[in-house]
């Protein structure tokens, strides 16, 4: 949550949906390609947000999840802290921080799927628009979309001139610079280059080391290169790089002397240790944790005209993510137990697609191809158990090595037929041919500097022992469906309903301990099969005030079979089948009942309930209810016009793992932001200011329950950001 920005929530909504008037500046309409052609965000019949790049830049969103936050419904959740990021739709999500296992909400960015996790963490500047869609998706985007989708579109060249400059000084020394430029080359190809900057100091205090943690260190590119030969053929080769490299890793440290129950005031019964100051950002660690981090992707899109209305498209893409972890996952001054996890993922893919339109029928087919491949390793350095000394360099532990290759085939295809002027029917279909390829060993080791930064888990160890092994592989064939009726009786009213089978394709687990019984190294406890989702929903999309109001209501019922829920069971982490169901809804009012006046309430309302030997219980990360206000007025100063805007978020009760227990609840909490904004007559110049969470506002946004005697005793946990404030000047030129 520290990177979610509330104060901009209900604001966006309001910018993605309400229509244009004189005087609400930042409100426009949004086209969006959510059914992979060109169509009027309200005339979509799918519960879906979308914002366009000045919209973001208006809201003052820099990285990917953010703005995630606009949509009822939808969380940022972070596993690792600031070093690991994905996204929870309607209580779909995963807190699995092995990047073996995929999201069940999905990342795209430009038509691209992000396979892992910890690549999820790119920084948002010079972006096009963001579509953000709930629901299963499995159709046209497929894999594993059985809670929803974000999709990234960057901004792209043309032949005009253009760009932009902005910086940002705020809190804890924080700098950034971004920007970009691009235009014509020659009559038919041109290029876009664009980066971003940003460094700023931790605001988490190690009292040991005297390091600040949870610092800033990011930098990001992106390229493109058009080439549009004639009205019939474009082709964009787009390069994007980036790189992080932060201290990280800190946990606070809680003593939970007994299973599942928080004991603050008392010593840790394993370690001694009593962390009992009151303070959430600072911390007795022995060691400073981290995170190093290298994306790369070169993507080529080719859109040619074939006849009439068909077109063919294909999108080719090669993408890297190379990562290094490490923490002080006791949280305290002890060598007792300090995980780290490395990731090595090479991923191809290749979609090609037909679509085409007749005055009564819409479609689009196509086939998809994705090859991952990853390399990855975690564990655990423990040197007390194994009779280490912590005062040299070599330290004792385990290691996890794991291989997994990955082939993923599919065919899909989705017609939308007019029935009359009225009604339109939808039906789509996609069949999947999946297949895994599993290696995974557990080891007892000699590390040699395991902190170093450079170190990747595959060099500097000796191996003194394998404790386990295991080899395995799977071939599944899946299929997603959609059945759908949209109603428009009059232009500003939409009303939907839909029948969505979507697919979560299976995996395999991997270990950081070894494991104990009744758990063993069989197929039974390191691979689970794909999970399936039975999605109802309906929904209604309209138009009030003669065009100054909109309200968008959505209601929904999940029925999963082989839900894949992740259990911490001590220190071993398992993901297993299970049954769960769910339903709630969601309710969006936008209104500019006055020249530059925007006002919105939000809300969303969500029940899901996952099966366990011992009884249901509610899935991770989702609060049943969400609310979120916003009043934002703009007025003439004579020279430009200056903004000001309020806005607070509640999420509510909710809990970080399957057990429900006292260690790994959030009692809920309220958010709010205020900010300031002017801007020239001819929109050029912008100058903001914004201080985020005003009340510094202490919440959890994640917890690891290691409590009890015969694990840690303790519970890890990490607050989102402290009060921040934040100046900025921007100046563009061109459109």
């Amino acid at each position: 949550m520290t990177s979610l920005k509330p104060r901009l929530i209900a604001t966006a909504i309001a910018l993605a949906l309400a229509p244009g008037m004189a005087g609400a500046q930042v409100l426009e309409e949004i086209v969006v390609t959510a059914q992979k052609r060109e169509q009027n965000l309200q005339d979509v019949g799918i519960s879906i947000s979308a914002f366009s790049g000045e919209q973001m830049e208006r809201l003052g969103f820099d990285n990917a999840q953010e703005v995630t936050a606009m949509t009822p419904g939808v969380s940022t959740i972070q596993p690792n802290g600031e070093a690991n990021y994905g996204l929870a739709i309607r209580g779909v999500a995963t807190s699995d921080f092995t990047t073996n296992v995929e999201s069940p909400v999905a990342l795209y960015l430009d038509e691209v799927y992000i396979s892992q996790m910890s690549g999820a963490g790119f920084m948002l500047y010079d972006m096009e628009r963001v579509e953000i869609l709930r629901g299963p998706q499995g159709t046209l985007f497929g894999r594993n979309a059985t809670g929803g989708l974000a999709h990234f579109v960057s901004k792209k060249p043309t032949q005009e001139f253009s760009g932009y400059m902005k910086g940002t000084i705020g809190d804890y020394d924080q700098y950034k610079v971004e920007g970009a430029v691009g235009g014509g080359i020659t009559d038919t190809l041109s290029a876009r280059l664009s980066g971003s900057w940003k460094e700023a100091d931790g605001y988490i205090d190690n009292r040991v080391t005297g390091t600040d943690l949870n610092n800033q260190n990011d930098d990001s590119f992106r390229l493109h290169l058009a080439w549009d030969p004639s009205d019939c053929l474009s082709v964009l080769l787009s390069a994007r790089k980036g790189q992080q490299d932060i201290d990280t890793g800190s946990w606070q440290h809680v003593s939970s002397n007994l299973p599942g129950q928080l004991t603050p005031d008392e010593p840790n019964v394993v370690t001694g240790y009593i962390d009992n100051d009151n303070d959430s950002f600072a911390g007795d660690w022995n060691r400073d944790g981290f995170n190093k981090l290298d994306t790369d992707g070169l993507t080529l899109t080719v859109k040619w005209n074939l006849v009439g209305d068909v077109n063919l498209t294909s999108v080719s893409d090669r993408s890297n993510v190379h990562r290094h972890y490490i923490e002080d996952s006791d949280g305290g001054p002890v060598d007792l137990f300090n995980f780290f996890l490395n990731t090595g993922a090479e991923q191809t893919s290749q979609e090609l697609r037909l679509d085409g339109k007749t005055d009564s029928l819409q479609w689009v087919a196509g086939v998809y191809y994705l090859k991952l491949d990853i390399n990855d390793n975690n564990g655990a350095i423990t040197d007390p158990f194994f009779g280490g000394d912590p005062e040299t360099t070599d330290q004792l532990g385990l290691i996890n090595p794991y291989t997994r290759e990955l082939e993923s085939s599919s065919v899909f295809g989705q017609l939308e037929y007019a029935l009359s002027d009225t009604v339109s029917l939808i039906g789509g279909l996609r069949l999947i041919k999946d297949k895994n390829d599993f290696k995974y060993a557990t080891k007892l080791v000699d590390f040699i500097d395991p902190y170093a930064t450079n170190y990747d888990g595959k060099d500097n160890v000796t191996g003194r022992a394998t404790l386990a092994s295991y080899e395995g592989n799977r071939n599944d064939d899946e299929w997603s469906g959609l059945v759908q009726l949209n109603y428009t009786p009059t232009d500003d009213t939409l009303v939907f309903a839909s029948v969505n089978r979507g697919v979560r394709g299976g995996g395999y687990n991997a270990p950081i301990f070894p494991l104990t019984p009744p758990l063993d190294y069989v197929d039974e406890t390191m691979s689970y099969d794909p999970e399936h989702l039975l999605a109802y929903e309906i929904g209604l999309k309209q138009g009030l005030m003669d065009g100054l109001a909109r309200l968008n209501i959505s209601a929904y019922y999940y029925d999963y079979q082989d839900y894949q829920a992740f259990y911490i069971l001590g220190i071993d982490t398992i993901t297993f089948n299970t049954d769960a169901e769910s339903y709630g809804g969601e309710v969006e009012f936008i209104a500019s009942p006055a020249e530059g006046l925007d006002l919105l309430l939000g809300a969303s309302y969500n029940d899901i309930s996952v099966e366990l030997p011992g009884g249901d219980v509610p899935s991770i990360q989702s609060p049943k209810w969400i609310f979120n206000a916003m009043v934002r007025y703009e007025f003439d100063v004579g020279y430009g016009s200056l903004a000001f805007q309020a806005d607070a978020l509640y999420r509510d009760k909710h809990y970080f793992a399957l057990t429900g227990l006292e260690t790994v609840e959030e009692d809920g909490y309220a958010v709010g932001n205020i900010s300031a904004t002017w801007t020239d007559p001819e929109d050029r110049w912008q100058v903001s200011a914004f201080i985020d969470n005003v009340t510094d506002e202490e919440y959890l946004v994640q917890t690891f329950d290691l409590s009890g005697p015969t694990v840690f005793g303790m519970t890890e946990q990490y607050f989102g950001r402290p009060r921040w404030w934040g100046l900025s000047a921007r100046y563009q030129w061109g459109e």
